[in-house]
This record gives C-alpha cells, sequence and structure tokens, in this order.
C-alpha cells in the first residue's frame, strides 16, 4: 500500500522487531494454509472417489448395501459391499489399478463379500446411529420437562376465569424463575391479563390459588391497546 515502515531510530530493535511481526505472521499463515490446503484435496478425494463410484459401479447397476470411506488412515480406504454381485479376486485387483485413472492414489479399495463380517459391519454402523439417535432422544426429552415445568395447561381454568370474570379479555398462565442478588432462585406462577374495565385482583388471586393449590403467585394487567 506504499505505506513507510516506521523507524524508532534504533536499527537493533527495528529489526527485531521486524523479525518478530514476520514469525508472528508465519505461525498464524502457515496453520491456515496447511488446513487449507488439507481441506481442498479431501475434497477432491471425496469427488475423485464418487466419480469411480459412479462409472464402475452406479452406472453397471450394482446397488450398495454399504460403504465407508476413510480419508484419514494410511492408505486411505474404501470399502464397499453390494446386493447381489460378486468379484473374484482378479476384478478387484483391477478396480484397485483403475483408482490412479480417477487421481485416486495411495488408497485401497476393499469389496466385502463375507456374510458373516458384512453382517457385523452393518450392525455396527446401525448401533452407531441408534446411539446417535438415543443422545437425541435423550436430549429433546430433556427439553421436553424444561419446558413442561414453565407451561401450565389447564384449559378448564382458563374457561371459568372468562365466566368468573367476563371484563378479563386475554389470560397467559406459566411458571417463571426469580433470580436474587444472592445467587438463589425461586419459581413464580405468573398469570398475565388484559382486562377491559378493573378487576377484582384479590378475589382473583385468591380463586386461582385455591384452583391451583399455588401460593406464590403473581399478577400482572396488561394494557389493552
Amino acid at each position: 500500500m506504499k505505506y513507510g515502515a516506521v523507524s524508532t531510530g534504533n536499527f537493533s530493535f527495528d529489526k527485531k522487531l521486524r523479525i518478530s511481526i514476520t514469525l508472528v505472521m508465519l505461525l498464524m499463515v502457515i496453520p491456515s494454509s496447511y488446513l487449507a490446503y488439507n481441506l481442498l484435496n479431501e475434497r477432491k478425494f471425496s469427488q475423485n472417489v464418487e466419480q469411480f463410484l459412479k462409472d464402475k459401479f452406479y452406472n453397471n447397476g450394482y446397488i450398495t448395501i454399504y460403504k465407508k470411506i476413510s480419508y484419514n488412515s494410511n492408505p486411505k480406504s474404501i470399502e464397499l459391499a453390494f446386493l447381489s454381485k460378486k468379484f473374484d479376486s482378479t476384478e478387484i485387483k483391477q478396480l484397485n489399478n483403475d483408482l490412479k485413472n480417477f487421481g485416486i492414489i495411495n488408497t485401497k479399495l476393499v469389496i466385502k463379500q463375507n456374510t458373516s463380517d458384512l453382517k457385523s459391519e452393518i450392525l455396527s454402523e446401525i448401533n452407531k446411529q441408534n446411539t446417535n439417535l438415543s443422545e437425541k432422544d435423550l436430549q429433546l426429552n430433556a427439553l421436553s420437562s424444561e419446558l413442561k415445568k414453565y407451561k401450565i395447561e389447564n384449559p378448564k381454568l382458563i374457561k371459568e376465569i372468562g365466566i368468573l370474570f367476563p371484563e378479563i379479555s386475554e389470560v397467559s398462565l406459566g411458571k417463571m424463575d426469580n433470580y436474587y442478588s444472592n445467587d438463589s432462585v425461586s419459581t413464580s406462577t405468573v398469570l398475565l391479563y388484559k382486562a377491559n374495565k378493573k378487576t377484582d385482583e384479590d378475589k382473583l388471586k385468591r380463586w386461582i390459588v385455591e384452583q391451583l393449590g399455588e401460593t406464590d403467585l403473581k399478577l400482572i394487567k396488561e394494557e389493552e391497546k
């Protein structure tokens, strides 16, 4: 950008400063460049593998029931199993040789045809998927339980409020946490309502406390727009 270098007047210090800045820049750039290079190579490898599979298997009508690609192993590996097609050793050797034609190097193609081994591999993958699903189910159940703590479902109560207090036009009922300066937390039941005229809040509060059995109840009136 044609900016002149800043000089402190101390040649030795300026030289050390330039070296230090250069080293810091290199420490930042080299790992990023290496990571980007690896990601680019992995993406290119995946694209080449998909092209190989398409040309050699998919276009020939072979149905894969198992596929596992390992990029970080040495050598890399492509493990496949097919629904009905069987390959002899000569065909497998030729397919391994064909990998180079697709730019796939340092890679071994393994076609699983042993029924018992294949069954074990498939069951292992299914178990992994089930484990992931189980963890998701646990997370969803935990979130559902957390939501239920703050939700009050009582349609009958809401309907009776409308009958006993006809001036109330809208009602929201739930629970909320109260946080205090001493780091303690309590939970209160909150009734948020709109009314077109003054409501006897003492009566409303006593009635709701009796219906819900909740002693810590807060009434909040929202002004009608």
